[in-house]
């Protein structure tokens, strides 16, 4: 099946075509414009990419919104995670403001998920959603030097004493938010396939 990924980002369309082509999937490459995040949820945002991609692609398209959500800030970042300290995509900065907003937070109290929402629109209108979320927390500073955007800061609960960005590939794959909305979103297609042969 081809699939053009939605993302000008090319980390994060690096992992999610790392993801996607052991399941069957074949890349396209497509030169896309850019498009307004203005949805107010992961899920909005989501759509605007991929309804954005098929329609000048005439492709399969799927597209995420991720984030990092902090209880003890009330869910922020959250949908505005890659703008967080005011210039798109800036990690270094983002960091830097999370780092300070948690400074007098108890490590008790430091607890956040990375959430990621997925979705896929056809040619043809129909729209399949997936939403994979890791639990973790916030770290006194940064750690490692793989990954993107928060990695270092987060904590995954599944890799205790490891920041995401110390993980493998693989590892991260596992657990991530985005490797579990994939994983989702490809039983979908797979059943959503199985019922178009029906």
């Amino acid at each position: 099946m081809d699939i053009v990924i939605a993302t000008h980002n090319a980390k994060k369309r690096a992992e999610l075509a790392r993801i996607l082509q052991p399941l069957g999937y074949n890349i396209l490459e497509a030169m896309l414009p850019e498009v307004d995040e203005t949805g107010a949820t992961f899920e909005e945002n989501a759509r605007l990419k991929a309804l954005s991609g098929t329609k000048h692609s005439g492709a399969i398209c799927i597209a995420d919104d991720s984030g990092l959500c902090v209880d003890a800030l009330d869910g922020a970042p959250g949908v505005d995670s890659a703008i967080f300290a005011g210039e798109h995509g800036n990690d270094a900065a983002n960091n830097a403001k999370l780092l300070k907003q948690m400074q007098n937070i108890a490590l008790s109290q430091r607890t956040a998920r990375f959430v990621c929402v997925i979705c896929c629109i056809f040619p043809d209108g129909r729209e399949i959603y997936a939403r994979g979320t890791c639990e973790g927390s916030i770290a006194l500073g940064l750690t490692g030097e793989g990954g993107f955007g928060y990695d270092p800061l987060f904590l995954p609960d599944e890799a205790p004493g490891l920041s995401m960005a110390q993980l493998s590939a693989a590892c991260k794959d596992d657990i991530s938010h985005r490797g579990r909305a994939l994983a989702l979103l490809a039983e979908k297609l797979i059943k959503n396939m199985t019922e178009e042969k029906e």
